[in-house]
């Protein structure tokens, strides 16, 4: 069977428009497809470049096969479970910034670059006071990007058209202010003096994103049945669910020349949204999406489920989550309410993917901080809004208690017990050891120790009105009747 290869396709070779530092699954199965897209759409024609400083061995699978790869998107478009394939060609090279630093340098001089996008996971965005201008390339990605700034601002004697669009996807609030900001320090520290310093702030844009698609990555358990199928070898292919979306917040409009909403207009599930804020549609994911695995995972394990497809499935506990979502976060929300409405069906959508088994059990570490995060704001400000408890939300409360309930610290797990098998719950230690502590106490006694705990909840919660009650009264009834019989109650 032949490798993918230019030679398989005929891949067009366009001018270098977009440097991304990473070259990871996410990168590669979501902005490096889109820009594929709008590049055969005639909307974009450039390539991309990808800056590696570890993982040569990806490097040379990539040369291998010309840099071409398969993206194969599965799941739910239209009510239909569809796989869709896709061979991305909007990657031109790979370059190692330690083993090639020249090459890789140079590609500051290239006139036709304009953009950067970044995936360095969530810790790639810091200031690194030991980093140094001297180091080819500099230690962290703030430092390599101030550099290559630096190089591209002589290079073309701070020639104002020659400015660099940042596009961080790092999980990190307004990742783009941040990465901005790492760059101002190094720029001071380091002495590249306020020419430049101008230059960065007028001819550069930092934009903060917020991205959305679960890529699965290299179906490695079953890669020749996927060759099979493709009809090649691609051991880089990549795996993920059809819905997309990036969100793009820039302080200049830069939307004509990336015009990636215009060329995702017509693929069912993919939004590119460019605003001047981003947050509404944070929040919107946050509390929607993250709000949603938060409030009723942990029910459902106790319910019998492991995965969340097969939660979906059942109808007691689809029935609490669209009550959860529907009811009681959506009233909460700024965007209008057909946007939210839609979004919140797209997030069922994805939960159903036939393609995805995604685990009740992953979801659930460290379930205490994401409720604090995902929940509770909508939580608090329904009771500011309606004046009265949010009813689902409140038995999410009292299913985390019920999950987290266990008297055996073994390793870094508490354990927990379903139907006579153990499960591990996994947490900060100081939220594990409050469990094994209280957990056989009387009922209201425990559920008032948890809920006064500002350092989990940032407040004392036992001083919302009726709700150390509420709580109480419903884990009562897990404990006595099971989780199942309390669900059905709520429908």
């Amino acid at each position: 069977m032949k490798t993918l290869s230019k030679s398989m396709i005929g891949k067009v070779n366009r001018p270098i428009r977009v440097v991304q530092f990473g070259g990871g699954n996410f990168l590669r199965g979501f902005a490096d497809y889109m820009i594929d897209i709008a590049n055969e759409k005639g909307l974009f024609d450039g390539d991309i470049v990808i800056v590696r400083s570890i993982d040569s061995g990806s490097q040379d699978k990539f040369r291998d096969q010309d840099c071409l790869y398969t993206v194969s998107l599965r799941g739910n478009v239209n009510g239909e479970a569809k796989v869709m394939n896709r061979i991305v060609t909007s990657v031109a090279d790979t370059v190692d910034a330690c083993g090639e630093y020249e090459k890789y340098m140079g590609l500051a001089e290239l006139s036709s670059l304009r953009f950067v996008i970044s995936n360095t996971t969530e810790a790639g965005i810091v200031y690194d006071e030991t980093d140094a201008f001297e180091f080819a390339p500099p230690k962290s990605f703030p430092g390599k990007l101030t550099k290559f700034l630096y190089h591209r601002f002589e290079n073309f004697q701070g020639d104002l058209t020659k400015g660099l669009v940042m596009l961080p996807v790092e999980l990190i609030d307004d990742n783009g202010v941040m990465l901005k900001k790492c760059v101002m320090q190094l720029t001071r520290r380091w002495g590249l003096g306020d020419e430049f310093k101008n230059w960065v702030e007028e001819a550069c844009v930092f934009t903060s994103t917020l991205v959305d698609r679960i890529v699965t990555g290299y179906p490695r358990a079953n890669e020749k049945e996927e060759w099979e199928k493709l009809g090649y070898e691609d051991r880089i292919m990549v795996t993920g669910e059809p819905f997309a979306l990036w969100v793009i917040e820039s302080d200049k409009e830069i939307s004509e020349e990336l015009p990636l909403d215009k060329a995702m207009a017509d693929m069912p599930g993919m939004d590119v949204i460019f605003t001047d804020d981003h947050k509404p549609y944070k929040q919107r994911k946050v509390r929607i999406l993250n709000g949603a695995h938060t409030s009723f995972v942990l029910a459902a394990y106790l319910a019998g489920k492991d995965i969340v497809r097969d939660s979906m499935q059942d109808e007691d506990i689809r029935s609490f989550m669209l009550k959860t979502l529907y009811d009681e976060v959506i009233p909460t929300l700024s965007l209008p309410k057909e946007e939210l409405e839609e979004f919140a069906g797209a997030v069922v959508n994805r939960f159903n993917n036939p393609y995805v088994d995604h685990s009740l059990l992953a979801i659930s570490l460290n379930s205490v901080s994401k409720w604090r995060a995902r929940c509770m704001p909508s939580f608090l400000e329904y009771i500011d809004k309606f004046g009265k408890l949010p009813v689902h939300l409140t038995f999410s409360l009292a299913a985390l208690i019920a999950f987290y309930s266990g008297t055996e610290l073994r390793g870094k797990a508490l354990i927990g017990h379903r139907g006579g098998q153990e499960y591990n719950i996994v947490d900060d230690l100081s939220v594990l050891e409050f469990f094994r502590d209280n957990c056989e106490k009387e009922t209201m006694e425990f559920v008032s120790a948890f809920l006064g705990r500002e350092d989990f909840f940032g407040q004392d919660l036992n001083k919302v009105p009726g709700l150390t009650g509420a709580v109480t009264a419903y884990l009562d009834d897990i404990r006595a009747n099971g989780m199942r019989a309390a669900l059905c109650k709520l429908s």
